[in-house]
């Protein structure tokens, strides 16, 4: 694992959407997989402006997203479908057939999970893959003890995550499920960009990249990865000793 810190939330968002177009210019029928929130916004913002004015091509390329919440139309604007489709695939104007996301009112969950396994053991592994982390140390919906084995699957939603995601819906909607890439499939992603910025991220990047390495905090398992990149704002990272000496 590689540590990155930057000045402020800018810096870093734009040097994550930098690492995003020289993997497009690199390999440009790459498998890009891409997270949503509050952190990757800015990142998807700077990426889509800067890929029209230095016309970079993602014809070549196939999108797929992260996670969904279970229960909610895509149309919600609190969900990956939505934001990922606003902040991202609009702006580089991407091709319907070069993306698959999570279908978060699907009649069949397990059917669901297994196109999406499918599709990466077709058209994979995973080339980038842009992750957050969040408060419980979860990396996309696999919760604290989900098995580093897993494949895609549907999740329970920890009390923190539910707590924390409320934020993104202006309804009083129920967000207890998700559906999810698996741990395996984060770990076997060939680069995995870990963003985080902010004070309230502190403790929580300490714990990520400093204490034991456990599936109990998800966000641990960066330390093993064989090409993980881990950018944070100097917030972000102000609990680690090597800021701090």
């Amino acid at each position: 694992m590689e540590l990155k810190t930057y000045q402020d939330y800018n810096a870093m968002s734009s040097a994550a959407a930098d690492m995003i177009i020289d993997c497009v210019r690199k390999k440009p029928q790459a498998l890009l997989c891409f997270a949503t929130g509050d952190t990757p916004r800015l990142t998807y913002q700077i990426l889509a402006e800067n890929s029209k004015r230095d016309k970079i091509d993602f014809s070549k390329c196939f999108m797929i997203g992260l996670d969904e919440w279970l229960g909610i139309s895509p149309d919600n604007t609190g969900t990956c479908h939505h934001f990922l489709h606003t902040w991202l695939l609009q702006p580089l104007s991407i091709d319907p057939s070069q993306i698959h996301l999570f279908d978060g009112l699907t009649p069949n969950e397990e059917e669901e999970c297994e196109r999406m396994n499918n599709l990466i053991t077709k058209k994979g592994p995973i080339d980038f893959m842009v992750v957050g982390v969040g408060m419980n140390g979860h990396i996309g919906f696999n919760e604290p003890g989900t098995d580093i084995e897993s494949l895609a699957h549907v999740a329970i939603l920890d009390h923190t995550t539910r707590t924390v995601g409320k934020k993104y819906f202006r309804d009083d909607v129920q967000i207890n499920r998700g559906i999810t890439l698996g741990l395996k499939q984060v770990m076997q992603a060939e680069t995995l960009l870990m963003i985080a910025n902010g004070k309230k991220k502190a403790p929580v990047i300490k714990q990520a990249v400093s204490e034991k390495i456990s599936n109990s905090f998800p966000a641990s398992l960066i330390q093993r990865h064989s090409n993980a990149i881990l950018m944070t704002d100097n917030e972000a990272a102000s609990e680690l000793e090597i800021l701090q000496t």
